[in-house]
């Protein structure tokens, strides 16, 4: 089916020559490349004319994951206040007119209350919009509305130079011509499009199941079971699984919230108020019986749902710029754990001791400037540290012990599943106290100190100075696992809905160490957990999260091509072990071009995203402070113009008859409609 053209009405279809532009994945980083575009069009091409082509087989704006079509019970996990795509706060002056690009989730939200709401707006959405404030998680479905308001201002304040295209169809090849121009082919399009540079912003990228999901795959098939790899939550197939059967979730993070979700309250249950305040889960009956585990056996912790009560830390302070240039420029490479995590960890706990002795001077038996003039002077880990913690600190509770935060449920052993599962839901319901009570406001300081030294570990990975095994062990395992369980938790109202799903006995939670076998003489699927000697078995097990990075098992079409051909490539780390491959697209650090088998970078074709080799974060912004995504965004730009800036023009395509159409449809601004 060729994709769908949509056209901004300055799109005439006269013969002037323009250069292009294509963005492949229209979602939030590919609109956030695009916005970059706009902004410095008028200044880096003057005059010259522009056509941007936005390339996606999903709405444009929201993308795969953002898109509308999905349950209306699926939230973010990021608080309204914080999710934006801009790099700046909104203009202090108001809403006068039409809203400004830059206002974030929650601004957008007070303008369409202050405006009025559309008419057509659905009712769920219209509800949820009109009650979401700052500390409040908004449904994947608003957050949907939102991107596409978003698209639509751009559409509108577009430079007069500027022509957009969006082509709602999947980019499935892309070659070069003899004089550099790059032909992108469409799904279903028999010509393709002539552009001058392309970026790809395809987020995280699917991929064909490994060696050891192929096998769980063909022992469940065999077997009569049900095995569903990682994958996008939104578009698993859960059909097949019955109510009241046992279910295996591998997994215990945002993927999990998500499975649990749909398992549960999509399938008819529902919560309410206990007698003792504590929620009540009422099943429908539809639900299967779920067990639960991880390597570490607890649920992500909650962001914390209040402000620093002292002096915020000053960022970075042993963990910035100044070490990560001492440990490039080293000639040999550094080990994460003996270079750079002790330096991550004072960070850490600079974060935190700064917030307790300022905030919560009662707990501390020492003054702050006393303190932090030692601790500065102390190594991590070392016995000055301890002892200097130990005076300043005298309650053994009132310490940062990141080993215990990290594997809070080590070494526990009980007699069997249940009583395991009354620790565990003690140790989620005080995690959750603990997350919601400024007396614990230290976790804070320590909070914003791992945002901050993980933001600068990625400038450590870019310069390839860290040994292959730290890189993707300890970056893309062990710290990339702590951080999201420490930091990107889901909504607080889901840990208490997990909470009474256990109470209802609808969930039961193996703990950590959680193992599964394939019994091949019972064609059964086993399970257990280190906590307890319980084994579960259980025909369908799911792997509660994302797949790994490939570029070697992706699924993505247009990768698949470039790789066959050698013009892109997995990114390969040499040690003196051999090669170990992170399976990450090569992309050129300085620049985020497009890397190929032989190690050249491709002047005319760039990547952003999780999915490459710079390790890109999420496309959001946390306010107040720009974001990496909005820098990276912005360079990347930059850098697109200047070269379209060197590029001959060329002869613009004809227009066909195409013109903007605004609605909302299903909650979400529907604005790039072909029309007759």
């Amino acid at each position: 089916m060729p994709g769908r053209e949509a056209f901004d009405p300055r799109a005439d279809g006269t013969s002037e020559h323009a250069l292009a532009v294509a963005i492949v994945g229209a979602g939030p980083r590919g609109i956030g490349i695009l916005e970059r575009l706009l902004t410095h069009t008028p200044a880096l091409l003057a005059n010259r004319k522009i056509v941007i082509h936005l390339i996606d087989p999903y709405p444009a704006g929201p993308g795969r994951i953002w898109r509308s079509a999905q349950s209306a019970l699926l939230r973010m996990n990021s608080l309204a206040q914080d999710v934006t795509m801009s790099g700046a706060d909104p203009d202090p002056s108001g809403c006068a007119g039409l809203p400004q690009a830059g206002l974030g989730l929650l601004d957008w939200a007070l303008h369409l209350r202050r405006a009025g709401l559309p008419g057509d707006l659905e009712p769920s959405l219209a509800d949820e919009l009109t009650g979401l404030a700052a500390g409040d998680f908004a449904t994947r479905r608003l957050q949907s509305a939102y991107l596409s308001w978003y698209l639509r201002q751009m559409v509108d304040g577009m430079p007069a130079t500027v022509r957009l295209r969006t082509h709602t169809a999947a980019a499935v090849d892309l070659a070069s011509a003899p004089d550099g121009e790059q032909l992108i082919r469409l799904d279903g399009a028999s010509d393709p499009l002539h552009v001058d540079a392309v970026v790809l912003a395809l987020g995280h990228l699917e991929a064909e199941p490994d060696h050891h999901e192929q096998r769980t795959l063909d022992f469940a098939r065999s077997s009569g079971l049900t095995y569903i790899p990682p994958g996008y939550t939104a578009d698993l197939d859960l059909s097949e699984v019955q109510p009241g059967e046992a279910v295996l979730l591998r997994g215990f993070g945002l993927a999990f919230i998500d499975l649990m979700v749909l398992l549960t309250e999509e399938r008819g249950g529902r919560f309410s108020p206990g007698d003792s305040g504590e929620l009540v889960y009422h099943p429908s009956g539809a639900e299967p019986r779920l067990y639960a585990g991880s390597r570490r056996g607890v649920p992500y912790l909650t962001k914390p749902r209040y402000r620093l009560q002292g002096k915020p830390a000053s960022l970075p302070r042993f963990f910035g710029p100044d070490e990560i240039q001492q440990l490039a420029a080293r000639t040999q490479p550094a080990d994460f754990r003996a270079d750079v995590w002790p330096m991550m960890a004072k960070e850490i706990g600079w974060g935190y001791y700064t917030e307790l002795l300022t905030g919560h001077s009662g707990k501390a038996r020492m003054s702050y400037d006393h303190f932090a003039e030692q601790y500065a002077a102390a190594a991590w880990g070392s016995s000055e540290a301890r002892d200097l913690i130990e005076k300043a600190v005298p309650c053994p509770g009132d310490r940062l012990d990141l080993l215990a935060a990290d594997r809070p449920m080590a070494g526990l052993r009980c007699q069997d599943i249940k009583q395991f599962g009354t620790q565990l839901q003690d140790h989620v319901q005080h995690a959750l106290d603990r997350r919601a009570s400024p007396a614990f406001s230290p976790d804070l300081g320590a909070f914003t100190a791992v945002l901050s030294a993980g933001h600068h570990l990625g400038k450590l990975v870019s310069s390839g100075k860290l040994t292959p095994r730290s890189q993707i062990e300890d970056v893309d395992g062990w710290w990339s696992g702590f951080c999201s369980y420490f930091t990107a938790g889901p909504p607080p109202q889901r840990v208490r809905e997990l909470l009474a799903l256990g109470r209802a006995g609808v969930i039961s939670f193996l703990g950590p160490g959680m193992w599964v076998q394939a019994d091949g003489q019972r064609g059964i699927f086993l399970a257990g957990g280190s906590a307890h000697p319980t084994v579960v078995s259980a025909r369908v097990l799911i792997d509660a999260r994302l797949p790994s990075p490939s570029v070697r098992r992706t699924v993505n079409p247009l990768l698949r091509a470039l790789l066959r051909r050698g013009e892109i490539a997995e990114e390969i780390l040499a040690s003196e072990d051999g090669q170990v491959s992170s399976g990450r697209l090569r992309t050129r650090p300085a620049d985020h071009r497009l890397v190929d088998a032989t190690g050249h970078a491709h002047p005319r074709r760039f990547a952003l995203g999780p999915h490459t080799s710079v390790r890109s974060p999420g496309p959001f912004i946390r306010r107040p402070a720009r974001g990496t995504a909005f820098q990276e965004n912005d360079a990347v730009a930059r850098e697109i113009l200047a070269t379209l800036g060197a590029a001959e023009p060329r002869p613009a395509e004809p227009s066909p008859r195409n013109r903007l159409r605004r609605s909302y449809r299903s909650g979400s601004t529907s604005f790039l409609a072909r029309q007759p």
